[in-house]
């Protein structure tokens, strides 16, 4: 089969690998299209410490081919989005059948913009943050794909105000179609707020901005950490301080979701996916690559020139 190799020196080439068979637990799946992530980055620059050569690619959608021992034979045929924990970047990848979910009538190409992103934006608004009717939300990375999801979700669970953060004015722009009530420039935040509180701010950035989310809380908010795109820095938070307040600093790694309870993250996923199918959700997909342009959707990711969602077309739909 055809796959896309990451290799020691930071180079992607494309390379005919033996077509992987399912273990126990697992579906072997024939990838249509393979979603485009933060993991991709993470990977490519080292911060995950994989062994190289590596096949890329966390999150696909495709059919089943085939099962391994303990999966239903009946499943083979089914189309399905898969989150993996790598390899989605090839013709047939491997994944667990837990993650492995029915999408139904959806189409392939919008089953793979879903991606880890979907179940995590689902979680941050209501299992982490728990955002109630009539509360404020505010949503950094606004112009991503949990950012542009998570405001639709927010919306969904009565959110009375949702301010998003993006990095750019056409990010901005962009990120405005989403059901925000106003989207802010990074670099005028948090000043342009004008000492705004929030009962949920989600955070995937680290470092000052996540300072200033501590301070952006309204009595009783909650800070949903998910990520540190821009710094691992420590951010001090006084237990004491907090308590005073009533705020709460929370986190969600939907990677370790998926090791250690992979159920809940699979009910998510199929909770955000069924929003998506029925119209009340949208996943915007603005851009797709061939196989052997990954390198390049990667740089477009990292450098912020990806608005929503990039997919990688690898086989027929």
């Amino acid at each position: 089969m055809k796959a896309v190799l990451l290799d020691a020196e930071d180079r992607y080439r494309v390379a005919e690998l033996d077509e992987p068979a399912p273990g126990p637990g697992e579906v072997a799946v024939a990838v249509a299209y393979a979603g485009i992530q933060w993991g991709d980055v993470m990977v490519r620059d080292g911060r995950f410490p994989l062994p190289r050569p590596f096949v890329p690619g966390f999150e696909a959608s495709g059919h089943i081919t085939a099962v391994g021992e303990g999966v239903d034979p009946g499943r083979v045929g089914t189309p399905v989005s898969a989150l993996t924990t790598g390899g989605a970047c090839a013709e047939v990848v491997l994944a667990s059948a837990v993650l492995a979910l029915d999408t139904g009538g959806l189409p392939l190409r919008t089953a793979a913009g879903l991606g880890w992103g979907a179940p995590t934006a689902y979680d941050l608004i209501n299992t982490v943050a728990r955002v109630r009717p009539g509360e404020s939300v505010l949503v950094h990375a606004a112009a991503g794909s949990v950012g542009t999801l998570a405001a639709q979700f927010a919306r969904l669970a009565g959110a009375g105000r949702v301010v998003g953060v993006a990095g750019s004015p056409a990010r901005a722009g962009y990120a405005a179609g989403f059901g925000y009530d106003r989207v802010v420039l990074r670099e005028d935040f948090p000043a342009v707020l004008g000492g705004e509180r929030f009962d949920a701010v989600l955070d995937p950035v680290g470092g000052a901005t996540r300072r200033a989310a501590l301070e952006q809380l309204a009595a009783h908010g909650r800070l949903a950490v998910f990520g540190a795109l821009a710094s691992f820095e420590p951010v001090p938070a006084d237990p004491g301080d907090l308590l005073v307040n009533g705020r709460s600093l929370l986190t969600y790694n939907s990677d370790l979701l998926a090791r250690t309870h992979p159920g809940r993250l699979a009910d998510s996923a199929r909770r955000a996916l069924a929003l998506v199918a029925d119209g009340s959700v949208r996943v915007d997909i603005t851009a797709e690559y061939g196989l052997e342009d990954l390198a390049t959707a990667v740089r477009r990711l990292a450098g912020g020139a990806t608005c929503g969602k990039s997919v990688l077309r690898i086989g027929r739909p």
